[in-house]
C-alpha cells in the first residue's frame, strides 16, 4: 500500500487514497481477491485512481488487470501510477460505467467496488447484462456495494456520499434485491455482509457464470 501511495504526484490524491485504504482496507481487499484468478484478465469498473487495480496487479502478477473509469485525470494518474509500479500489464482507459460496450471481449473477471449505487437505477440492469455477456464460463463478477441496512449505517454513508458529490444523490440497492437481480441476469450468486468498526454497511456479492 505504502509503495501504491508513493506512486501517485498529487499529496491530494494521496490523501484521498489513504482515506480509502482505511475503509477498504488489506482485510477486505484479501477478501474480494480470493474470489478473482491468479491468472488471466480481469476488469475494473469504476477503477478510480486506479488505486485498487494497483493493488491487485502487484498482488496476482499473473493478471492483465484494465481499469476504467470515466475521469480522464484520474485515468491519467493511474496511468503514471503503473509505470512507476512497472505494472506492465495494468491498464487504465476511459469510459462511462452506463455506455460500457465490451462487444466479442471476454474477462476472466470483473469486479467493480461502490459503483452500483452512483449509477442511475435504470442503468444497472443493462451493465450487470454486459457483464455476464463478457465473463468467460466459470469466471466471477465481485460486487462491493451498500445495504439499506440497518438504517443508522445506511444514513452515515449517505451523509458522507452526499458530501463527496451533493449533484448525484446516490441510490442504495437492498441486498436481497440486487441479488434478485444479479440472479435474473443468469449469475449464480453469494452475498454476505462485511463487517467493519466504521459504520458503512458494506455487502459482497459474488456472481459466478455457470458454464454452459
Amino acid at each position: 500500500m505504502s509503495r501504491i501511495l508513493a506512486s501517485y504526484d498529487d499529496w491530494i490524491v494521496r490523501g484521498y487514497c489513504w482515506g480509502r485504504f482505511k475503509i477498504l482496507r488489506q482485510r477486505f481487499l484479501l477478501e474480494i481477491g480470493q474470489y478473482m484468478p491468479e491468472v488471466g484478465s480481469v476488469l475494473d469498473v469504476g477503477c478510480g485512481f486506479g488505486l485498487f487495480a494497483l493493488y491487485f496487479s502487484l498482488e496476482k502478477p499473473g493478471l492483465r488487470l484494465e481499469g476504467i473509469d470515466l475521469d480522464e485525470r484520474r485515468i491519467e494518474l493511474a496511468r503514471r501510477a503503473a509505470r512507476r509500479l512497472g505494472l506492465e500489464a495494468a491498464r487504465f482507459d476511459v469510459a462511462r460505467a452506463e455506455q460500457l460496450r465490451l462487444g466479442e471481449r471476454r474477462f476472466d473477471g470483473i469486479y467493480t467496488l461502490d459503483l452500483i449505487h452512483h449509477l442511475p437505477r435504470a442503468a444497472v440492469r443493462p451493465l450487470l447484462e454486459a457483464f455476464h455477456a463478457a465473463i468467460a464460463p466459470g469466471g466471477r463478477l465481485v460486487v462491493k456495494d451498500v445495504d439499506t441496512r440497518p438504517a443508522y449505517k445506511r444514513l452515515f454513508t449517505h451523509a458522507l456520499d452526499l458530501a463527496m458529490d451533493p449533484a448525484r444523490p446516490p441510490h442504495y440497492w437492498p441486498s436481497a434485491e440486487l441479488a434478485a437481480l444479479l440472479r435474473e441476469v443468469g449469475f449464480r450468486v453469494y452475498h454476505h455482509t462485511m463487517n467493519d468498526y466504521l459504520p458503512y454497511p458494506h455487502m459482497l456479492y459474488v456472481c459466478e457464470k455457470l458454464p454452459v
